[in-house]
């Protein structure tokens, strides 16, 4: 790996007394990535790009946002009409929170196929899920904040899950509430941490990006780098990489933001807060859809909670449930079908959270739900009894033998290396 040089005297000066410059060559110029990584690996920088907007987007809508129930509404009707461009920054927040999702979610299925989970990356993965963790919480609470109907009574349903714990339940709920209802106090309190959850997020962000450095980048072959031949530096192949996925995603997003900003919302939340008038259908937003779905699954409310948090936290213990020595999928052929069945179930679960809680869809939920966890159950003994193909040589002897993808002409190879 080559040391960072510079003839500017101010940049001298600064890396004498702070490396900073350094730091940013070894861990963005010539870090030394997998050559084999393909657009998939694309998500986890778009993740990145959609956190800043975010951030930035939130701080200009909360110079004019009022966290009160009698002026939040209107407030963000003021945002809406009266702000320059405020129209653009509320949609641009709205629609962005769906697209970090979408990302994040793909970036998680992605880690799952690939087997990124597995050692040593446990801790790597398990920042991920916090990651994800984190980001539900931030949602939830910033769904809240215009006061709509869907914000209130969304806020009053899953507030009130937390009443299902037995003896302190009904005592957490009064917390979450600052009160004995959800009201200017929740309103209050959900604003100021999601306002504060951002900043924690890219605290977590930064330990994620900290392990994945130190332990190296995984590949879709799953195999471990082998030396020097087996990567290239991160810029300028993989910047000008993520640079195109940036500008395709731009477009998806521009295309949400610009002709369908209502589409992933619900019309009920254009309507003020009422606590008198109880929407037919109380829905939350489509990337919590899924657990929702399993929440309602269970008829017992204890259960349905328990469930639905045990969703999220198996995640925690997958590195243990898959006992494969192999990572990737590519060479697993039980386990590839089971990651696609599992796909199609989690969005069976999003379709039935998004349907009333009778007939059909409760049946459909209750068995996508057994589904789900099946596939956890499953991992150690598909572990045991699967016989994976043959793993290539090396990340280099499979890009050669492939032709193309992560390949480099011969000349180019030779800098690249003398770069690293």
């Amino acid at each position: 790996m080559s040391e960072f040089q510079t003839n500017s005297r101010v940049i001298k000066w600064i890396e004498y007394r702070l490396p900073i410059f350094s730091y940013v060559n070894e861990h963005l110029v010539v870090y030394p990535a997998p050559k084999n990584l393909n657009y998939a690996y694309n998500f986890g920088s778009l993740a990145g790009v959609m956190l800043v907007v975010q951030i930035v987007t939130g701080i200009v809508l909360a110079m004019h946002y009022t966290p009160h129930v009698d002026y939040a509404f209107d407030s963000v009707e003021h945002i809406m009409r009266d702000v320059n461009y405020g129209w653009l920054m509320r949609y641009m927040h709205a629609n962005g929170a769906s697209m970090f999702f979408i990302v994040v979610y793909i970036h998680i299925f992605r880690g799952l196929y690939y087997g990124s989970y597995k050692s040593p990356r446990e801790v790597l993965w398990f920042l991920g899920i916090i990651i994800l963790l984190l980001m539900m919480a931030t949602a939830f609470m910033g769904y809240v904040l215009p006061w709509g109907q869907m914000s209130f009574w969304g806020a009053t349903v899953i507030t009130n899950l937390f009443s299902a714990i037995p003896l302190i339940g009904d005592s957490v709920v009064t917390w979450l509430w600052g009160g004995f209802s959800v009201d200017n106090p929740t309103l209050n309190r959900f604003f100021s941490l999601h306002y504060l959850l951002p900043f924690v997020l890219i605290g977590v962000v930064f330990l994620h990006l900290w392990a994945l450095h130190h332990r190296k980048s995984n590949n879709p072959l799953g195999i471990d780098i082998k030396g020097p031949q087996d990567t290239i530096p991160f810029h300028p192949y993989y910047t000008v990489k993520d640079a195109l996925g940036l500008a395709v995603f731009g477009v998806f997003f521009a295309l949400f933001l610009f002709f369908m900003p209502n589409a992933l919302g619900e019309p009920d939340n254009y309507i003020k807060a009422d606590p008198l008038v109880t929407p037919a259908h109380i829905v939350p937003e489509w990337y919590f859809l899924p657990f929702y779905a399993i929440l309602r699954s269970i008829p017992d409310k204890l259960g349905g909670v328990i469930a639905m948090f045990a969703a999220i936290f198996v995640l925690f213990v997958l590195p243990w449930l898959d006992t494969s020595r192999v990572r990737s999928a590519t060479f697993r052929p039980i386990y590839k079908q089971m990651f696609w069945l599992f796909v199609i179930v989690c969005l069976v679960l999003g379709w039935c959270g998004a349907k009333p809680a009778e007939g059909i869809y409760i049946i459909v939920s209750r068995v996508a739900t057994f589904l789900y966890f099946a596939f956890f159950g499953l991992l150690p003994f598909i572990g045991w009894f699967e016989r994976p193909r043959p793993l290539p040589e090396s990340i280099n002897a499979a890009v050669l033998k492939s032709g193309g993808g992560g390949a480099m002409p011969e000349g180019a190879a030779a800098k690249a290396e003398e770069r690293g």
